[in-house]
């Protein structure tokens, strides 16, 4: 039988003090960002959190119940207010909506919380009567260090943290991304280009994943994987467009344009799709474009791109049956659940020009 990791056990791992160990991992000060990470790092490491009970607070929840007093019970929503991460956006917004509709269909209140900052979420959090909570987009590990500490049942959506566990959802970007790469193929393309920096999420990096290995399996040459357009920086700010540009240009100079654009997301397609007319390039007699989430303004694009559509709602619908299914049953496996995402056809795509 494996042996308990205690906080002695990571302070001698580290060389250092189990008070220093015991302040990083309470959330409390005194204890440098360093230091905190590491020793939350190496807690990760050893198996800490993973431990049934290892890292919980005596805090007094109301256990859920059934019947009418269900709905005094409510669902923490956190979604911190980074990268366009709000309920006004065309692809996070779509998300909550889904968990809303869930909850009250279960009779549940729902409570969303934008802080991005940890200490700040200590003091908003009162834990009597949340049931559990939706974390939703990109949330740092000091704040689900916070949620694991007080013992919240948490899933993830479209977002998944190497240190701390829980249940995730996210759309099957591998997958949709390949099929999307292989109906350029089918239509002739065996130039192309992957738009995104492929280290801004795990949804896009699995989505160049899934362009890779499209092309891997199909024999095609890959394109360099330094290239300067797999870390396109400021992409969900929308501020990456000189540095897109002149790419263009250099490459439309030396003849070396390729037929196809596959963005990481809808955003960089249209985006990138404007800075392409302005250098005089027609959409899609010169060049292919297509995204990936299927945004309302996706349609409304000049052409229409041809994306692939992520069913939002229902990953927010997914992500609350799956904290509903933990919270019953708290000591089964961790999943990570994947919602089929299908391609949608329009006009930013055609045959390759000659």
């Amino acid at each position: 039988m494996a042996k308990k990791v205690t906080m002695q056990k990571i302070a001698d791992h580290l060389g250092v003090s189990k008070f220093v160990v015991s302040k990083s991992l309470s959330g409390k000060s005194g204890v440098n960002e360093m230091t905190r990470e590491r020793v939350i790092q190496a807690a990760s490491q050893l198996g800490y959190f993973t431990q049934k009970n290892a890292f919980v607070q005596g805090v007094k929840r109301t256990p859920p119940v059934g019947g009418s007093d269900r709905n005094k019970q409510s669902v923490l929503v956190l979604m911190p207010n980074i990268r366009s991460q709000t309920q006004d956006s065309l692809y996070w917004g779509k998300i909550v909506d889904g968990i809303a509709l869930a909850l009250d269909q279960e009779g549940l209140g729902m409570v969303i919380i934008s802080e991005n900052r940890a200490d700040n979420f200590v003091n908003i959090l009162n834990p009597s009567g949340i049931l559990g909570l939706v974390g939703v987009g990109e949330i740092s590990t000091s704040l689900l260090l916070e949620v694991h500490r007080i013992g919240l049942p948490m899933v993830l959506i479209d977002h998944e943290d190497p240190l701390i566990p829980s249940d995730t959802v996210f759309a099957n970007n591998v997958d949709s991304m390949a099929r999307l790469t292989n109906h350029l193929m089918g239509t002739g393309h065996t130039q192309m280009h992957f738009i995104g920096n492929i280290g801004f999420s795990r949804s896009f990096r699995d989505r160049w994943i899934g362009f890779r290995s499209a092309l891997e399996e199909s024999g095609i040459r890959l394109p360099l994987e330094d290239d300067a357009n797999l870390f396109l920086e400021g992409v969900e700010e929308e501020v990456f467009q000189e540095d897109f540009k002149n790419w263009v240009m250099k490459r439309k100079k030396a003849k070396t344009l390729p037929t196809a654009l596959v963005c990481a997301n809808d955003k960089t397609a249209l985006s990138a799709s404007d800075i392409l007319k302005a250098e005089g390039l027609n959409i899609p007699g010169d060049i292919s474009v297509t995204g990936f989430d299927n945004i309302e303004d996706a349609s409304r694009g000049v052409p229409p791109l041809t994306t692939v559509h992520v069913p939002k709602e229902a990953m927010g619908r997914a992500a609350v049956e799956k904290l509903l299914s933990r919270i019953g049953h708290p000591s089964a496996p961790l999943e990570k659940i994947l919602i089929a995402a299908d391609i949608v056809h329009r006009d930013s795509v055609d045959i390759p020009r000659d």
